[in-house]
C-alpha cells in the first residue's frame, strides 16, 4: 500500500520554523512514503517571489527568477537523494476565476510559473483551483472551463496531469466539480474527503469518487480506537475502492490538538485498517 503526506499536514510546524521543504522530504522518507505531495506553501522562497511578481511591474511573467529556479533545483536534488518522486504539487494562488480580466491574467501567469516548477520537479500532477462561487453562474462556469482547459493543455505538453480539488469556492459543491470534470478534456480530480459544503460530505463522496486521480484523506481527531469520530473515513475509503481507485493514499491531517506528526501516524494506521479490513 502506497502513502503520501500532503505537506499542508505540517503547516503549523512550517509556520513555527520547525520544518521546511527539506525537512518535509526527510520526514516523508522516514514515514516510508511512495510519493511527495507538496503544497506550494512549503516552497517559501518561491511564495515570496510569487507575491512580489504579482504586485510588481511585470505581473504577467511566466517564470521565476534564476535564484528561484536554483532553489527548485535544490528541492529536486533533495527528492532524488531521498529516492521519493513528486506526485502532486498543490498550488494555491493561481486559481482560474477572478471577477476581472486583469486579475485572471495575473493568476494565469502564476499558473504558468508553477507549471514550470512542477516540470522541473518532475511532478506527475499539479493541483489548481477553479475559484468562483458555489452557485456557479453560467458566465463563471464558461471562464473556469476555458481557463482549466488552457492549463490542462499546457500541462499535457509538459507531461503533467492537471487536477482540481474540491477545495473552496465553486468546487465545494460536488455537482459543480462533476460539471467541470465533464467539460474539460483531460482534467482529473484530487478528491478530498472533507472540503465539500459543510454537512454534505457523505452525499458528495459517491458523486465524485469515480473521478479521483489522487486523494486526501482528511482527519481532525482520534478516539481510543484510533478512529476519527468526526468523519467516517472507512466509508469514504470503501466508496473510493468500489469506484475503482487504485492510487496512492494521500494523508492530509489537520489535528485539533496540534500534534501534526502524531496525526500522520494515526491517519496512516486508520487508512491501512480501512483498506485491508
Amino acid at each position: 500500500m502506497d502513502f503520501s503526506i500532503a505537506s499542508y499536514s505540517f503547516h503549523r510546524l512550517l509556520e513555527a520554523g520547525k520544518q521546511d521543504v527539506f525537512k518535509y522530504i526527510a520526514d516523508c522518507k522516514d514515514y516510508g512514503c511512495a510519493l511527495l505531495d507538496l503544497w506550494n506553501g512549503h516552497l517559501v522562497e518561491l511564495i515570496a517571489e510569487d507575491e512580489a511578481i504579482k504586485t510588481g511591474t511585470n505581473p504577467l511573467q511566466t517564470s521565476f527568477s534564476e535564484a528561484g529556479l536554483e532553489y527548485v533545483g535544490r528541492v529536486k536534488a533533495a527528492s532524488d537523494a531521498a529516492g521519493i518522486p513528486f506526485g502532486c504539487l498543490a498550488v494555491d494562488g493561481a486559481h482560474i476565476y477572478e471577477p476581472t480580466a486583469e486579475a485572471r491574467q495575473i493568476n494565469r501567469a502564476a499558473a504558468y510559473r508553477w507549471l514550470d516548477v512542477a516540470e522541473r520537479l518532475k511532478a506527475a500532477q499539479m493541483r489548481i483551483d477553479s475559484g468562483g462561487t458555489e452557485d456557479l453562474p453560467a458566465e463563471q462556469f464558461a471562464i473556469i472551463v476555458e481557463g482549466l482547459q488552457d492549463v490542462v493543455n499546457r500541462g499535457r505538453e509538459k507531461g503533467i496531469e492537471i487536477v482540481i480539488e474540491n477545495h473552496w469556492g465553486a468546487s465545494r459543491v460536488a455537482e459543480n466539480v462533476v460539471k467541470m470534470l465533464n467539460a474539460v478534456n483531460g482534467l482529473g480530480l484530487l478528491f478530498d474527503t472533507h472540503n465539500f459544503v459543510k454537512g454534505d460530505q457523505e452525499r458528495s463522496w459517491p458523486l465524485c469518487a469515480k473521478y479521483a486521480r489522487a486523494v486526501h484523506i482528511k482527519t481532525f481527531e482520534f478516539d481510543d480506537s484510533g478512529s476519527d469520530p468526526s468523519v467516517n473515513i472507512p466509508k469514504a475509503i470503501r466508496i473510493l475502492l468500489d469506484a475503482g481507485y487504485k492510487g496512492c493514499w494521500g494523508i492530509e491531517s489537520v489535528p485539533r490538538d496540534g500534534d501534526e506528526y502524531g496525526a500522520v501516524h494515526k491517519t496512516m494506521a486508520l487508512i491501512r485498517r480501512s483498506v485491508e479490513g
